[in-house]
């Protein structure tokens, strides 16, 4: 079935209404790795599979969707990560071509924006990219500081004063 399914991208799961079957053991940590009754799933191939059919919903909690059921798992932080990052083209014609911890590719634009927060206690940036359907990736610490190293400041073409990054037509400010 993994490999039947691997390759073809997320399930449409926003289509899917199934009734709530209950709380599953699964957890997604902050550093991305799926956790199954306190054991670290292994294989990459069915954390793809999960990955395609996870969901958030209105009330903020995640779950994992077929069109038959639906079970509701824990997300420390974001669902995905962020871990590498491939850059073509310049300035105002620049893409930013992120991959997730689940192989998925997503080009940093309009429909898929790049924030970056400040956690109020630490004071550290937590810089997240929206992945889909309101399911986000956090932008692992290797990847930030290449943003970073990316920054320009903002200027006619943006009207604004701050520096940021730019891909897929959009301009992201990282002050």
């Amino acid at each position: 079935m993994v490999r039947k399914i691997k390759g073809r991208g997320p399930a449409p799961v926003h289509l899917w209404d199934p009734p709530f079957c209950g709380d599953m053991d699964m957890v997604i940590a902050r550093d991305g790795s799926w956790i199954h009754e306190g054991k670290p799933i292994r294989r990459a191939a069915l954390v793809e599979l999960f990955a395609s059919v996870l969901k958030i919903a209105e009330d903020g909690k995640y779950y994992l969707v077929t069109p038959v059921e639906k079970v509701r798992i824990q997300v420390e932080d974001c669902p995905f990560v962020a871990l590498d990052m491939d850059v073509e083209g310049k300035r105002s014609q620049q893409n930013l071509i992120f991959t997730s911890n689940t192989g998925e590719k997503v080009i940093a634009g309009k429909d898929h924006q790049i924030d970056i927060q400040i956690h109020p206690e630490t004071g550290e940036p937590h810089p997240i990219l929206h992945v889909r359907r309101g399911l986000n990736a956090l932008i692992n610490r290797a990847v930030f500081y290449r943003l970073v190293d990316l920054a320009v400041p903002s200027d006619a073409e943006t009207g604004r004063s701050d520096m940021g990054i730019w891909s897929g037509g959009q301009f992201f400010t990282l002050d």
